[in-house]
């Protein structure tokens, strides 16, 4: 089945909720609003459906307990509001899903749990059997100990990772703008984007940031990247409001419905395409770029010219053309120290001098994955994510 229709049948579905739709403008959780969001959530999965729901607002229910007039902006306090609102945020989802006879079961995530395979590996077997159990897994990041350098910046993404990570066959993101339009929302004139097939469909579309709340730290734009992530792993997914996710979950017109651009890939491509923190870069020439890129072969000494970074065996790295551009992900198989001597060779003459342990590639193709689009070229890509210096956020 395709179109909305899916969701009135899906098995599993991932839904997503902003802060700005769940709090008030002061800070402090609005119990109207996330009792309305729960008894649509309820209503779906006593129906048969299994459903993660990804929620921000620990952050903003912190706020009106600590006396703060506005999300704050250093990194200390964030984590301090997080800290006393999570717990109020979790409460409440407690006793509002309890009136359904459900139980929820609080699951924090850092962006180590995507990054790392084995704590992404922990994260699946967690959630599945959560879910095996009949709870209702609540999934927010760990905002409480989370730093800058292992964030995902937003809920949208991450609520794009767990929809791949729990094989969920729709994802539902939730805000306080009822669907994707042309232009604002508010200017006269302006027509609501039913149906987004792919990139194409949003060539001159200018998207909004951050929501007009100032609560939340997304916005249009997070939403747009998310959809993109899903959809370029299999995963439709629906962009409208959370007053709107009655009908929404109903398979209504309402919102922006955007179909699934690709098929379902191994769990380790999309993490490393989209949620791994590369930890140096491999520089590669010409015929090597021909042959990751074009041929899908792996990554050989004779190809790399450069190494940069410090990373062991194992760690994330990015390929580099000669213009700078990163054209792939992969999983390296050696050290960077390692690495110099072996550079330019072949994997025959390294075998005869070194020994026929180097008789290897440097990243298998099966841990590599391409890059739809070379970074530097990114911005127009629906399967985008943010950015900042050239690397992936």
């Amino acid at each position: 089945m395709t179109g909305r229709e899916l969701l009135t049948t899906a098995r599993r579905i991932v839904v997503k909720v902003g802060s700005s739709s769940l709090t008030t403008r002061e800070g402090g959780l609005d119990a109207d609003r996330l009792g309305a969001l729960v008894d649509a959530v309820a209503e779906r999965r006593l129906a048969g459906c299994e459903v993660v729901l990804v929620s921000s607002g620990a952050i903003a229910a912190g706020l009106a307990p600590l006396g703060l007039a506005r999300r704050p902006k250093d990194l200390a306090t964030q984590q301090a509001a997080a800290s006393v609102g999570q717990g109020l945020l979790v409460a409440a989802y407690t006793r509002a899903f309890a009136r359904s006879g459900l139980t929820v079961a609080q699951v924090l995530l850092t962006a180590d749990d995507v990054v790392r395979r084995r704590h992404y590996v922990n994260a699946h077997r967690s959630l599945e059997r959560l879910l095996g159990l009949g709870v209702l897994p609540v999934v927010n990041e760990n905002d409480t100990v989370a730093t800058q350098e292992i964030r995902f910046g937003d809920n949208d993404r991450l609520a794009a990772l767990v929809a791949h990570l729990v094989a969920a066959e729709a994802l539902v993101l939730l805000s306080d703008v009822d669907a994707l339009y042309d232009g604002h929302p508010a200017r006269p004139g302006v027509r609501r984007i039913p149906l987004v097939r792919g990139p194409e469909d949003l060539d001159g579309v200018r998207i909004g940031s951050v929501g007009t709340a100032g609560v939340g730290s997304g916005g249009m734009v997070t939403k747009v990247e998310a959809a993109g992530i899903a959809t370029s792993a299999g995963v439709p997914t629906l962009l409208t409001s959370a007053a709107l996710v009655r009908p929404g979950l109903a398979g209504d017109d309402v919102g922006t419905w955007f179909e699934a651009q690709g098929a379902r890939r191994a769990s380790r491509l999309l993490w490393l395409a989209h949620a791994a923190r590369t930890e140096g870069r491999l520089l590669l020439d010409d015929g090597a770029v021909a042959a990751v890129v074009r041929r899908h072969t792996s990554l050989l000494p004779a190809g790399v010219t450069d190494v940069e970074g410090a990373f062991v065996a194992g760690d994330p790295v990015e390929l580099v053309d000669a213009r700078g551009r990163v054209v792939a992900r992969g999983l390296v198989n050696f050290d960077a120290a390692e690495l110099p001597p072996l550079l330019g060779r072949s994997t025959r003459d390294l075998a005869r001098e070194y020994g026929a342990e180097y008789e290897r590639e440097v990243v298998h193709r099966d841990d590599l994955v391409v890059l739809d689009t070379p970074i530097e070229d990114t911005p127009k890509a629906l399967t985008d994510v943010p950015l900042r210096d050239g690397r992936l956020q």
